[in-house]
Formats: structure tokens, C-alpha cells, sequence
């Protein structure tokens, strides 16, 4: 390879004029520093206000189905102090102590969600196993903003990471597996929300079954799964009104329940009401830990909605709004148990004050509805970074704001979702039963990110060793405890999540091993310079007029379609340019850093690396081709080569690329056989194609089919 401000195309033997090939280099742009974008106090609040209606609606409507999912015999006014003091800390420490103090300082360049520590940690760890999600690093990369590397990256951590295929595997099934989760929980979350907040209306008449609850359940639910594609800016502005609308009544009605029924229980706050629980319920007292854990539901949102907003925002309205307003709503409830014991099934509606009990029945509905919204974001930006990351099926992806480029929508994403959270709820019909389910699709999700961001803090941050124990040990320690306490809930609907989880993550990892597997073959297949020398000079070729730009997945070296190409057409266009696609695991690249270019040692013949980050839009519509003419243009030794590309531009541009069939062995395993031949052969048929999402003109393009045995 060349050097860092270097990249290595090709080497080898002689030209038509019988000059010696060198190697190939392609230098950088000139590189600018781009600064975060940063938003004054005004727009910082503002964001903070739309943050409600997207992010926090999942954690604001727990109280409908925390306390009535606690199972407890002959509760006792301690008993009360004790539970409440359970969900205070558990509010605590982990939404507020983990995700906003700590977690969302993980962000990938302004990007959060498990994919996000994912491609944050592979910036600066060398992935080498076939399962990992694919990336070619080149040296040239540490000249791009956010791609650098610091000193602190060159330890025995991120040594051991990187000569260690098991350990690359465990991490990125566990990621996969953690997207794959909370994929699940957009259709968990909705589900939970919307069916808790209908049942309150059956403490009302005997009359009203649990078929009429499931009934207006799946109408709102298909109103807000159509609503998703008109985008998350103008979803969280209707939205938004009614969860602050929420926060301020649940804030009151808690401060009037306090007040009236018991203000000693705020010395629940106390952890040694927590601690005297455990010692006088003991076993149901742990078994309550999995109902108490329910108030943490939608934290994880937090960090995978980042994308939608930005830190600052999401820190303030937690700390200054969301999390005072949950306390006191927790607080007011066990107040009114402490003298009401034998109403803690349906402790939220039963606390509401008579007069105000319908106004907030209507609120509590339509806030369950927005409620769902907030992991519904979150697993479109989880899915859109898989597809950038080459991890998941090709699915169209509209960007629905011109302001917050993190703001997506996917149709495809937005109906398996739909047909998922109904059929959840058809077939539960109880809102407490899914929150079993929910429960344990939460915690494992939590330990996953617990685990990622502590190998940040030792291989990126460089923290010291001693607080990355303080943050490991305890939080890896509470959040075992409450998976233990969900273990009974797995045969009463737990089993939900990992359902949903195994279904993605086959479709995930059939689609990692399929293009794993394509782009292996690529590499031990493509043209050496001496069989391309051969090919443009030692054979009749046709030479028609024009640009044809080759799309392929190889990043160094000449691709088979090539061979395959001139050998079926016995032609090239007098400008033939090897466009290579790759995806970079950053937010952004800059305009300038867009096209690195080089020519590959022949007449005519050139490279041109086109790349992106996750976040950008993948796209050669407008005068793509034009820039790329003009940067070879630099690279001209001549006037007339210089003339001779603006020639072949104004004549004409064609695409080609390659749709490649696999096909596995005889020889290979079954599992191997069944999932290229079926699994993958399937999503690649049923996935949009890449070159959609690059618009490229149909009258420009052309494919050649080749098949690949494997």
C-alpha cells in the first residue's frame, strides 16, 4: 500500500507504449475541519419541546401499566413506600445516570442507537471475521473528518479485539442482535401503550369486553402507522402539545394525590424503604422487580432517537420536565394505594380525581398513540443505518425533513411493523401480558448497550480503568438483576421478543454472509493488469463513443464484470471509469472528500471512489458524472486528454453494472446451500435495487446478469 495520503490501484507490467506500470496512487482533497453543528438556547428548547412527542412518549406513559403489572398480596402501606422507592431509583440510575449522563455522550458524530456504538467502535477497531459487517479501510481514510484516529486506540483492548475472530463474531452478533431487538420493540412499544390505555375504560361498566378494548386498540393503531409518512417533524408538532398536555395534568393530579391521600410517602425517595421491601417480601419482592423495571420502557429511545434531535435537547427536557413530572405521577399513585390497597390493578385511572377522570382517559389514549411513536423513529433510524452499514436488505428510505437529515421514513419498515403490532394485539388482547414481553425486550437491549459503551470508554475514550469499572460493574449488576427477576415471564409472552428478534436476525445475517460471501468472490476473481493489457490492445476491440462507467463493489483492483462485459459485447467505450460505491461507517463525508479519482495506467481507463456516510443520500442524479470529468480533468498529462473526456461527455454516458445470481456448491454444507440459494436469493429478489436509490437515468443504464458459484 501507499502511504496515508495514498491509495493503491493496481501494479504491474507494461503498457501499449511499453512503459513499466507503477503504482497507482489517488491523493486526498484538501481537508476542512467541519464542526458539529451547534444550536443557540432558542432552538435548543424548541427541540427539547418536540422531543415530547417523539422521544419521550414510551417513558411518559408507563404509569398506565407499571403499577397495575405489580402482583402483591395483602399490600401494606410499607409495601407501597417500598415499590415506590424501587421506581424512583430506577429512574433513577438508569435513565437518568446511564442514558443521559453517559450513554448519549457515545453518539457517533450526532447519530445514536446500537448500529451507531457499532460503526462508532469500528472507526477505530479492525474487523476481520466473515460474520462482521463489511468495510474496506483504506489508508487514505485518516484524512477524513471523523474518521481519525487518536493515540488512545493502540492498546491491548483494541490489539486483542482485532486478532481475536471469536471475539469480532460474539460483538457483532450481539449488536445484531440488539438492533434486532429493538427493531421488536416498535412493535412491542405500540401495543403495550395503546391496549393499557384503552383498558382503563372497562373499570367503568362490566359491559365494555376486552373485544370492544382490542377493537378501538387496532383502529388507532392503523391511524398512526398510516400517519408515519408524512415524517417526524410534523408528527412530533401535533404530537408534542398533547404529551406536555400529559406531563403537566399527570405532575398535577400526582401533587394532588400526595397532598391528599399520604405526603409521608415521599420518604419512599429514601433507599431504605427500597431495601426493607426485599427483606420482608423476599422472594415476590424480586419477582416485583420485573413490573418496577417497566418505568425505564422507552429509555433506550433516548439515545436511538438522537439522530431526530440533537444531545442538548434531549438532556434538558429529561432532567427538567419528563423525569420531575414521572416522580411525582409514581408518587401520587402509591399516595392513593397506601389508603386504596385493593385498587392496585388498575392503580393509574382508579388515583384520577372523578371529575377530570374522562378529560384524561383522552389524554392517556392519544398519549399512548404518541407514545408508540417513539420507538417507531428509532427503528427507522436503526434500520437506515444497517442498510448504510450493508447489513440489511435494500428498502426504500425517504428523508421527511429538509432541516434534520436524521428524520427518515421507510414504507416497507412501516407495514411489517403495522402487521406486527396488530397481531400482537389480536392475539394477547392484554396490555399487561405484552408488557412481559416488552420487559425483557427492554432489558436485554440495555445490557447490550451497556457492554458497547463500556468498550468505547476502553478503546476510544481511553478512560481511566477504575471509573470504566464504576460504570460497568454496578449498572451490568442492577440490569442482571431485573433479567433474572423476567426469567418466569418468558413462558407467560417473554418469548415474544426473541421471536421477532430470531426472525430479523435471520434476515440480517443471511444478507451479511450473502455479501460477505459476493465480494470475497469478487476480489479472488478480478483482472490483473497484465490480462487487462491484453484485452485493450491484443484483441479486436470496439472503441464506440461515450463515458461508460462501471459500477462495481471492489474497492482496489479491476472487477470481473469487466471480463465479462467486453467478453459478451467485444467493446469498451473510449472513456471506461470504475466507479466504486462504498459507504463509510461515519455520519457524513464532505463535498470535497466525495470523489477520489486516479487513472489505472492505460489509455482511457480510470477509478473513481465514490464515497458516503451512513447519513448521506446515496444518489448520481444531477451533474455527478460532470464532477467526477473534472476532477480526472486534474489528473490529465495533456490538453488533448483533457479535450478528448469533455468529448466523450458531451457524446453520451452509460451505467453498467452487474446483477449478480450466488449459487452454493454441492459441495458446501446444507446450511450454507439453503441460505444463499434460498435465503439470500430471496431478500436480493425481493430487495429494491442499489442502483434505485441512486437514481441514475434508465435510458443510461444497463445491467449484465452473471452468475456466481460459490
Amino acid at each position: 500500500m501507499g502511504s496515508q495520503d495514498e491509495i493503491e490501484v493496481e501494479v504491474s507490467a507494461e503498457n501499449k507504449n511499453g512503459d513499466a506500470h507503477r503504482i497507482i496512487t489517488m491523493e486526498n482533497f484538501p481537508r476542512k475541519i467541519l464542526h458539529s453543528k451547534e444550536y443557540d438556547a432558542k432552538t435548543t428548547v424548541l427541540l427539547a419541546y418536540q422531543t415530547l412527542g417523539i422521544v419521550y412518549g414510551d417513558l411518559g406513559t408507563s404509569p398506565l401499566y407499571v403499577l397495575p403489572s405489580s402482583l402483591l398480596e395483602n399490600p401494606t402501606r410499607e409495601d407501597f413506600l417500598g415499590i415506590f422507592s424501587i421506581i424512583f431509583w430506577t429512574l433513577t440510575v438508569i435513565p437518568l445516570i446511564k442514558y443521559v449522563f453517559i450513554v448519549l455522550r457515545a453518539d457517533d458524530n450526532g447519530e445514536g442507537g446500537t448500529f451507531a456504538l457499532y460503526s462508532y467502535l469500528c472507526r477505530h477497531i479492525k474487523f476481520r471475521n466473515n460474520l462482521t459487517i463489511q468495510g474496506t479501510r483504506l489508508p487514505s481514510d485518516s484524512n477524513l473528518r471523523y474518521y481519525q484516529e487518536g493515540s488512545t486506540i493502540k492498546n491491548k483492548s483494541k490489539a486483542f479485539i482485532e486478532k481475536s475472530s471469536k471475539a469480532q463474531f460474539l460483538l457483532t452478533f450481539f449488536v445484531l442482535l440488539g438492533t434486532c431487538m429493538v427493531i421488536g420493540d416498535g412493535a412491542l412499544t405500540p401495543a403495550t401503550s395503546v391496549l393499557s390505555a384503552l383498558s382503563g375504560i372497562q373499570t367503568l361498566s362490566p359491559k365494555i369486553t376486552t373485544n370492544y378494548v382490542v377493537l378501538m386498540a387496532v383502529i388507532l393503531l392503523l391511524i398512526l402507522f398510516y400517519f408515519q409518512r408524512f415524517g417526524t417533524s410534523k408528527v412530533s408538532c401535533s404530537f408534542s402539545p398533547i404529551m406536555f398536555l400529559w406531563f403537566t395534568t399527570n405532575a398535577a393530579i400526582g401533587v394532588y394525590n400526595i397532598i391528599k391521600y399520604h405526603p409521608s410517602i415521599l420518604k419512599g425517595i429514601s433507599p431504605y424503604y427500597m431495601l426493607n421491601f426485599f427483606q420482608k417480601r423476599g422472594r415476590t419482592g424480586w419477582e416485583l422487580l420485573s413490573a418496577a423495571f417497566l418505568c425505564t420502557s422507552g429509555a433506550e429511545a433516548m439515545f436511538a432517537d438522537l439522530g431526530h434531535f440533537n444531545k442538548r435537547s434531549i438532556q434538558l427536557a429529561f432532567s427538567a420536565f419528563v423525569y420531575p413530572s414521572l416522580v411525582l405521577c409514581y408518587a401520587g399513585e402509591a399516595a392513593y394505594l397506601v389508603q386504596f390497597p385493593e385498587k392496585l390493578s388498575t392503580a393509574y385511572y382508579s388515583s384520577i380525581p372523578p371529575p377530570v377522570y374522562w378529560p384524561m382517559f383522552v389524554i392517556a389514549t392519544v398519549s399512548a398513540v404518541v407514545a408508540s411513536q417513539s420507538m417507531i423513529s428509532a427503528t427507522f433510524s436503526i434500520v437506515k443505518q444497517s442498510l448504510a452499514l450493508g447489513c440489511f436488505p435494500r428498502v426504500n428510505m425517504l428523508h421527511t425533513s429538509s432541516k434534520h437529515e436524521g428524520q427518515v421514513y421507510s414504507p416497507e419498515v412501516n407495514f411489517i411493523l403495522g402487521i406486527l403490532c396488530i397481531a400482537l394485539v389480536l392475539g394477547f388482547k392484554q396490555g399487561v401480558e405484552i408488557g412481559n414481553a416488552y420487559g425483557v425486550a427492554i432489558i436485554c437491549v440495555m445490557l447490550i448497550t451497556t457492554c458497547l459503551v463500556t468498550l468505547v470508554m476502553l478503546v476510544i475514550w481511553d478512560t481511566n480503568f477504575f471509573l470504566i469499572l464504576a460504570f460497568f460493574v454496578p449498572f451490568l449488576f442492577v440490569e442482571t438483576c431485573f433479567l433474572s427477576a423476567m426469567v418466569n415471564k418468558i413462558p407467560l409472552g417473554g418469548w415474544v421478543p426473541f421471536a421477532i428478534a430470531a426472525f430479523f436476525m435471520i434476515i440480517m445475517l443471511s444478507w451479511t454472509s450473502g455479501r460477505s460471501k459476493k465480494t470475497k468472490f469478487d476480489s479472488e476473481r478480478k483482472l490483473g493488469l497484465e490480462e487487462l493489457h491484453r484485452i485493450l490492445y491484443e484483441s479486436d476491440l470496439h472503441h464506440p463513443s461515450g463515458i461508460c462507467l462501471f459500477c462495481a463493489d471492489l474497492v482496489n483492483g479491476v472487477p470481473p464484470i469487466i471480463r465479462h462485459y467486453i467478453h459478451n459485447t467485444n467493446s469498451l467505450r473510449e472513456i471506461t471509469i470504475i466507479v466504486t460505491i462504498r459507504t463509510l461507517p461515519i455520519k457524513t463525508v464532505l463535498p470535497e472528500e466525495r470523489f477520489e479519482v486516479a487513472k489505472v495506467g492505460f489509455d482511457g481507463v480510470y477509478r473513481c471512489l465514490i464515497q458516503f456516510g451512513y447519513k448521506d443520500e446515496q444518489s448520481l442524479a444531477g451533474n455527478a458524472v460532470g464532477l467526477i470529468v473534472e476532477k480526472l480533468k486534474e489528473l490529465a498529462e495533456s490538453t488533448e486528454e483533457a479535450k478528448k473526456l469533455d468529448s466523450a461527455l458531451a457524446k453520451g454516458v452509460v451505467f453498467v453494472t452487474g446483477r449478480t445470481v450466488l449459487k452454493s456448491k454441492e459441495s458446501n454444507g446444507w446450511l450454507d446451500r439453503w441460505t444463499i440459494n434460498y435465503l439470500y436469493r430471496f431478500l436480493q429478489k425481493n430487495s429494491i435495487s442499489a442502483v434505485t436509490s441512486l437514481r441514475i437515468p434508465p435510458e443510461n443504464f444497463l445491467q449484465v446478469g452473471m452468475l456466481y458459484e460459490i
